[in-house]
């Protein structure tokens, strides 16, 4: 005998707490729930997954990485997004300081097919310049994890 204190779930029938006598919900009600439950958890999980894979990144890359990059891509175009230029640079870069506006006149005129390296002499000044890179529709577009300084303590070449 089943105690009416407690829910009991059987293979074909749901038992509910009651009060006089138990009363059994249809095996099929209870089904039907399940699958609605199950069929809005799928339904939000697998939006998740069509945005996150409709949606680009930029990738950061340790400066060995980034080397190595450079050195096998022909016509990559190194972006510096600094305003501290002048003080050192990687070899090749062109200038468009993401701070004052520069970046935001360049992009128009930048090729998209191209690959991307961007980096600064800050963090977020570069992010921020990868993403606007991502975000105006740059397929592949990588950051210099660390920055220049990063650069700089590996050895890598610089200009100045």
């Amino acid at each position: 005998m089943i105690n009416c204190n407690f829910v009991h779930l059987t293979m074909f029938r749901l038992i509910l707490p009651c009060r006089d006598n138990k009363q059994e919900v249809d095996v099929m009600i209870v089904r039907t729930i399940r699958l609605m439950v199950l069929s809005f958890v799928l339904m939000f999980a697998l939006a998740g997954t069509v945005y996150a894979a409709g949606s680009a990144a930029y990738v950061d890359l340790q400066p060995a990485d980034a080397k190595a990059l450079i050195d096998k891509t022909p016509g990559i175009i190194i972006l510096d997004v600094s305003p501290y230029y002048a003080k050192g640079h990687l070899p090749k870069a062109i200038n468009h300081p993401v701070g004052d506006g520069s970046l935001d006149k360049a992009i128009p005129s930048l090729d998209k097919s191209k690959t991307y390296l961007v980096y600064c002499h800050g963090d977020a000044p570069s992010r921020l310049g990868a993403q606007k890179l991502v975000d105006a529709g740059f397929m592949k577009v990588y950051r210099l994890a660390g920055n220049y300084k990063a650069w700089e303590d590996a050895g890598y070449p610089i200009e100045k």
